[in-house]
């Protein structure tokens, strides 16, 4: 495939055809930084390892040339962390079995530049190919301003398909700030308590960031198992580890659906529970 970055990657772990990979995909995600989709979609690499009908694909959009570096990677350039990063993705992909890994190889500033168009036709291009069943991107509460500007691309590209290509499913998955603030009706509730070796090795393979100074790896695991424990007070744990998820469906298949009025009135929910717990003891 052409992308508009000539520094672009595609990486198949199994060798197959880009347009075999793309075509045999079920559950794609869309990510900001490499080493997001193994924290924040975990649930779809999961349902697809080694399943003959179900197949992960990842798309990173950034190049990480802006990582924080410490340690043996202190005196590393700009482009030689682009390499490093490069390089920790596909090994992801190699370790989750995916179907394909895409790096689009932009800089976060052309992401955030609203100006910029060349995001959104590579996302199509990928969507219109790959035509997945369940999507997994940022959240527009989240903190980072690279992930909301990601997802915008994301939401754009997805309206721009036929309405019959659109996915049946899209989650927007938590990475910096938590999605404990939702109603648990609100929370899209998904499993990663399988194969927690699977799990801890995924994100173990960015050495780059931890070794930087980030304990992701420790940190993502202690995320999950704290949604799967504070999940429900009075019943026991069903499972091992979760992640909470916005359900962005409604956003993909109704182009006129306000972003930033869907996400609103989720924290006003949020608020009005608070308001209503308090106001009951006070």
């Amino acid at each position: 495939m052409k992308f508009t970055q000539p520094q672009a990657d595609c990486y198949v772990p199994d060798h197959a055809s880009i347009d075999e990979a793309l075509s045999r995909t079920t559950h794609l995600c869309i990510a900001a930084h490499q080493d997001d989709i193994e924290i924040f979609a975990y649930n779809g690499i999961a349902a697809c390892y080694h399943q003959s009908e179900r197949w992960f694909t990842g798309v990173v959009v950034t190049d990480g040339a802006g990582s924080a570096r410490t340690g043996i990677y202190a005196s590393y350039t700009d482009e030689a962390m682009k390499d490093v990063r490069c390089q920790e993705q596909r090994s992801a992909a190699c370790v989750g079995g995916y179907s394909l890994q895409v790096q689009l190889g932009y800089s976060s500033a052309l992401v955030k530049d609203n100006a910029q168009k060349g995001v959104v036709e590579d996302l199509r291009r990928i969507l219109e190919k790959a035509r997945p069943e369940v999507v997994y991107l940022h959240n527009p509460a989240d903190k980072h301003d690279t992930h909301v500007a990601v997802l915008a691309r994301s939401l754009a590209a997805l309206r721009s398909l036929p309405k019959e290509q659109r996915p049946r499913k899209v989650y927007g998955g938590e990475v910096w700030r938590s999605l404990d603030w939702l109603l648990d009706e609100d929370k899209q509730v998904l499993d990663a308590s399988a194969r927690p070796n699977l799990a801890s090795a995924l994100v173990n393979v960015f050495d780059s960031q931890i070794c930087g100074g980030k304990r992701y790896d420790l940190a993502t695991i202690g995320r999950r198992l704290a949604n799967a424990t504070f999940f429900e007070s009075h019943a026991t744990d069903k499972s091992d580890a979760l992640t909470w998820a916005m359900d962005l469906t409604p956003l993909v298949a109704d182009d006129t659906l306000s972003v930033s009025a869907y996400t609103t009135q989720l924290i006003q929910r949020f608020q009005q529970d608070v308001e209503k717990r308090i106001n009951r003891f006070f």
